[in-house]
């Protein structure tokens, strides 16, 4: 192949030129440089001499004339004309399409009164819980209660075997006669000599002795009675009875057995009213001390807020309760105080023992500020809210949390009221990012 040959094929030839000119020819600079730095070496190889050769300039593969390449020098050639004229693209670059800015949900920072509604686990008890034991020993005879029953003050529970204690009362009521027929002549005796001793037809001393034995025998009289008065009781408490009207409970003796004062029967609780038990912290305590200390003297306080019974099985009792009393003392183990509130129980539904939930809104909170709990994020401790601004731009905010009202959280700052806070797509927005605001959802507080 002559020169002139190829030249023709470098610079106009079906293998390259014909790509350039498709493409545009508006190779990048730089790369238009190498591909003359490796044209110039492959020159040299051939034993020509190259000052100077432009490709940008002349938008065309350079000319070379006057030189003639080995067969192999010219394959190589062809493939890196080929190869640098696809991978430069000839500088023509297409712009992609616009990304959309993305469609989030939002909400409006609201401010309004909030009541803070505090939680506390709970313990029920009756309001009184009587152990009935016996006050005499002896064995039962019959138990006059059914187990599990409601029973009235005074109603009989057991009896104990009375005929040991109704043959005491006879016996002592036998010393009794004796003791005022003793007082009887006693007295005839100081009513017969007071005159004779007047009289001087007997001694003084001998009515003085008279009168002595008036006084003894009117002592042996009330000894008498009151051993009478003993054995009465003793008698009377061979029939156990119920202290308070209540539920009584499953008897802890049977038929038969030997019981003593120091023996427990059963137990009678008063339920209606009941007694519910729950702890504060002491930082709660001290939050609301002065309030709890100004109904401390009060039989029945007032002014303290509503409570309401969450049962075991998530329901609601329907009755609501009322701040009782407060403990003396501080648990030092726990360092929590206790509380007592009552609840009305007039269907003996609550029972000691169980265990419920309190709820009270013990404090209202005015002017609070609501986002939606969803749509605060945390990051290593720190919460933070997306604000879209009147722009419809994000900035991503640092803000200070509160107490959780419902789906509702309180935001203590770093917020103003009416502000638009997203609430869903969090993770497709950075700050300073565009957003379309797709709907606008007030925060929810209970």
């Amino acid at each position: 192949m002559d020169r002139q040959r190829w030249s023709t094929v470098i610079c106009s030839g079906q293998f390259v030129a014909e790509e350039l000119r498709e493409l545009g020819c508006t190779a990048a600079p730089e790369r238009i440089d190498v591909l003359n730095k490796i044209l110039a070496e492959l020159m040299k190889l051939q034993g020509v001499r190259v000052s100077e050769v432009r490709i940008l300039r002349h938008r065309c593969l350079p000319a070379i004339r006057g030189t003639r390449f080995r067969p192999a020098s010219r394959v190589v050639l062809l493939l890196l004309l080929a190869t640098v004229s696809l991978a430069a693209g000839c500088g023509r670059t297409n712009a992609g399409p616009a990304v959309p800015s993305p469609e989030l949900e939002v909400a409006r920072v609201i401010q309004k009164d909030v009541p803070i509604v505090s939680e506390w686990v709970a313990t029920l008890d009756g309001y009184v819980n009587a152990q009935i034991q016996a006050q005499v020993t002896g064995y039962i005879v019959a138990q006059k209660y059914k187990e599990g029953s409601f029973v009235r003050k005074g109603q009989i529970l057991f009896r104990i075997d009375p005929r040991p204690f109704q043959a005491l009362l006879d016996q002592a009521n036998a010393q009794l006669a004796q003791a005022q027929a003793q007082l009887g002549k006693t007295e005839m005796d100081v009513a017969r000599d007071t005159p004779l001793a007047r009289e001087r037809a007997i001694a003084q001393s001998q009515l003085d002795n008279d009168r002595q034995a008036n006084r003894a025998a009117k002592a042996a009289v009330k000894a008498a009675e009151a051993q009478v008065e003993q054995t009465r009781l003793n008698l009377d408490f061979t029939d156990v009875k119920s202290l308070v009207d209540g539920i009584a409970g499953i008897a802890q003796v049977q038929i038969g057995n030997l019981v003593n004062p120091t023996t427990v029967l059963t137990s009678v609780s008063q339920m209606d009213p009941i007694k519910v038990y729950f702890s504060i912290s002491e930082q709660e305590y001290l939050h609301f001390a002065e309030r709890i200390n100004a109904q401390t003297q009060k039989e029945i306080p007032s002014g303290g807020p509503p409570f309401d019974l969450i049962l075991a099985d998530g329901s609601t009792y329907p009755h609501k309760g009322t701040g009782l009393l407060t403990n003396r003392q501080v648990d030092i183990s726990t360092g929590s105080i206790q509380l007592v509130c009552s609840f009305p129980n007039p269907r003996n539904i609550l029972r000691p023992g169980q265990f419920g939930r309190l709820r009270a809104a013990a404090e209202v909170r005015r002017g609070a500020l609501l986002v939606p709990q969803k749509a605060v994020s945390e990051l290593q401790g720190a919460y933070q809210l997306a604000i879209v601004g009147s722009d419809n731009k994000v900035s991503i905010r640092p803000v200070t949390v509160g107490e959780r009202v419902g789906e509702a959280w309180i935001i203590e700052s770093g917020v103003k009221p009416g502000e638009l806070v997203i609430v869903e797509g969090l993770q497709k927005v950075q700050g300073g990012s565009t957003v379309k605001i797709k709907q606008t959802e007030p925060a929810k507080g209970e």
